[in-house]
């Protein structure tokens, strides 16, 4: 939206309490192909804005009054803004209790429904996970890490509602069980009547895309607004969630193992990311499956692929084809639609994908998972394109979402280069 000043407010505002965070965050975002700019201070004039503006208010170190004067001074700044999310410490330093309040007096006086926020401070790619309402670094509780003897912002309690508990809201932690638990159980404490600020245990990316996914949803009705609170991730894969901005093109998912553990994988996916699977036989034909698996692409799913079937019966003939006639099927499909990567499960499909795409080899970049690999493709068409496969009997229940979410971020969508701007700094409650 433009103003009477002829500046564009973001999409997307995030107010970070340093630069260090609002740098973190907007990675963030700008992995999943969104135009994101971070600046000290609002820009002085912004005709064509950023789909995601990080606010840096450089708030840690201020005393708690200070700091929320400030937020509410940087929300002011963009009124029009479909969604601000509050960016806090992943160690939970700061003031993140008092900035989050006067936020939420912010937004609340904006038209609209009612505001909850949705504090999720876990960042497992940086090892800060929480459970049981206990926040960790790199498994241990943040008031026996080193965090606790920063300083400047030193970390009393491990305890993530302590750390906002100087919000006059009523808080409820929303446990890991939960979290994992079927959707209908986590719709139902996201909608807890009276909750106006969520704790959310959180310990794998898998855990923050279903909170994501479980939030936007509920959202959808109209009834009720978010304030994201996080580190970073939780507001990222809300905004691809939500709809607010594209989220990129899908992975391309290829499951020709018939064993159990791949079969739950699958449908992890199913459950966690809302991935769109089709089913083939074990002579499927590429032209016609390719076609139907490209137009699945198109319903905005985070993972569209194709599984095959268990027959009463495995021919063997058919059965040692099968590989060949999948690796067909993705070489035709990403001819036609752009793909974020691609996930394949069992050694023989991953090796027939490989060839069907005229890749000389894999240059594997991590371990997502033990003995689940994840890199990029070397020579041929696709040089380049994220890849990441794993055999039939390897990896937890969560793999095949990790294998996702990884390719997801590593995907060759680059955000554009934001419009130049000129930033200034903010003043204390000064709008």
């Amino acid at each position: 939206m433009t103003d009477t000043t002829g500046r564009s407010d973001p999409r997307v505002l995030v107010l970070a309490d340093d630069l260090t965070g609002a740098n973190a965050t907007a990675v963030r975002f700008a992995r999943r192909g969104m135009r994101t700019l971070v600046t000290g201070g609002p820009p002085r004039a912004c005709v064509s804005a950023p789909d995601v503006l990080v606010l840096d208010l450089a708030t840690r170190q201020l005393p708690a009054a200070q700091a929320a004067r400030r937020v509410v001074a940087g929300a002011s700044v963009f009124p029009n803004a479909p969604l601000v999310t509050k960016r806090v410490d992943s160690t939970l330093r700061g003031n993140p209790g008092a900035e989050t309040a006067a936020l939420l007096h912010v937004l609340d006086a904006r038209p609209g429904p009612p505001v909850r926020a949705l504090v999720v401070p876990a960042h497992p790619e940086a090892g800060r996970t929480t459970e049981g309402g206990i926040h960790h670094v790199h498994g241990v509780p943040i008031a026996d890490s080193e965090v606790a003897r920063d300083p400047f912002c030193p970390v009393t309690s491990s305890c993530v509602i302590e750390a906002f508990d100087v919000i006059d809201r009523p808080i409820v932690h929303v446990p890991l069980d939960v979290v994992r638990g079927d959707s209908s159980g986590l719709a139902r404490a996201l909608c807890e009547p009276g909750a106006r600020v969520l704790v959310c245990d959180a310990v794998t990316e898998a855990d923050v895309e279903t909170l994501a996914s479980a939030a936007a949803a509920a959202a959808l009705g109209g009834e009720l607004r978010w304030l994201p609170v996080d580190a970073g991730p939780f507001g990222a894969a809300l905004v691809g969630a939500s709809g607010v901005l594209p989220a990129g093109p899908p992975v391309l998912g290829v499951a020709g193992s018939l064993s159990p553990l791949s079969r739950d994988q699958v449908a992890e996916t199913q459950r966690r990311l809302g991935a769109r699977w089709l089913d083939v036989g074990d002579a499927p034909d590429p032209v016609r499956v390719a076609a139907d698996l490209v137009a699945l692409a198109r319903t905005g799913a985070a993972l569209t692929g194709i599984r095959t079937r268990i027959p009463d019966r495995i021919d063997p003939v058919r059965a040692a084809r099968l590989p060949v006639l999948l690796g067909e099927v993705v070489k035709r499909a990403l001819a036609a639609a752009p793909f974020a990567g691609v996930y394949a499960t069992g050694g023989d499909i991953a090796g027939a994908v490989c060839i069907a795409l005229g890749a000389d080899g894999l240059a594997v970049q991590t371990e997502v998972q033990p003995l689940v690999v994840a890199g990029r493709l070397v020579g041929g068409p696709h040089d380049g394109l994220p890849f990441a496969a794993k055999g039939g009997l390897v990896g937890d229940a969560n793999a095949a979402v990790a294998c996702v979410l990884h390719l997801r971020m590593s995907s060759t969508v680059q955000a554009a280069s934001p419009t130049a701007v000129t930033a200034r700094e903010i003043d204390d409650g000064r709008r």
